[in-house]
């Protein structure tokens, strides 16, 4: 049976990826798909694991084969989602999940049938205070990432699902609810239990 595309956007600070990561040790029937980069690996990367890292060469190599889903550049650093990988993971009975931006859904949207759910923050007070935990950015960084987030949530309106995380538990809950009632719509299902509904309608 064929899996089920389900792409996840947000703007940094949301919790998007907290959301995923939690939803993939809860749902061992998904996986991540793994983007190709030409940014360079950080310390603690993990070439296949974080990212496919590849020379800027090579993805161009790939974009002109349309071998990618989706592909942006971003920072001048191109990001791309391998049809190939997508394939090989329905083809093992998986459902696939994309964690991609607004601009990437709009590609995958127009290539194949998917869910998508955009996560937003709970107000703008929070996802500043969450960007500012990070400890990690300038306040001129802080100020270009809200102006970014800004950008970014002017686009929820396109997808299928929106989820507000304000509390954790109740926001990857409903990513859950998603999931599974995803999986229970008849046109799964029939394809899931066929054997068993065949033997149900059997005449006497």
């Amino acid at each position: 049976m064929p899996g089920t595309l389900f792409i996840v956007a947000a703007p940094s600070g949301a919790g998007k990826s907290s959301l995923v990561n939690a939803l993939l040790e809860r749902e061992p029937g998904i996986v991540l798909s793994i983007s190709h980069t030409t940014r360079p690996p950080r310390p603690r990367d993990k070439d296949g694991v974080h990212y496919h890292f590849v020379k800027r060469a090579e993805f161009e190599l790939l974009i002109g084969k349309d071998a990618f889903l989706e592909h942006a550049e971003v920072f001048g650093n191109l990001y791309g989602t391998s049809r190939a990988t997508v394939a090989e993971r329905f083809a093992a009975g998986h459902d696939v999940l994309l964690e991609i931006d607004w601009q990437g859904a709009q590609q995958v949207r127009a290539k194949l049938p998917c869910v998508t759910i955009f996560i937003l923050p709970p107000s703008r007070e929070e996802l500043l205070r969450r960007l500012r935990s990070r400890g990690s950015d300038s306040e001129a960084a802080i100020v270009r990432r809200t102006a970014e987030a800004r950008a970014e949530m002017v686009h929820c309106k396109e997808f299928d699902y929106i989820i507000v995380n304000d509390d954790f538990a109740t926001a990857l809950g409903e990513l859950q609810a998603i999931v599974t009632s995803q999986r229970l719509r008849s046109g799964n299902q029939l394809v899931r239990h066929q054997m068993q509904i065949e033997d149900l309608l059997k005449g006497e």
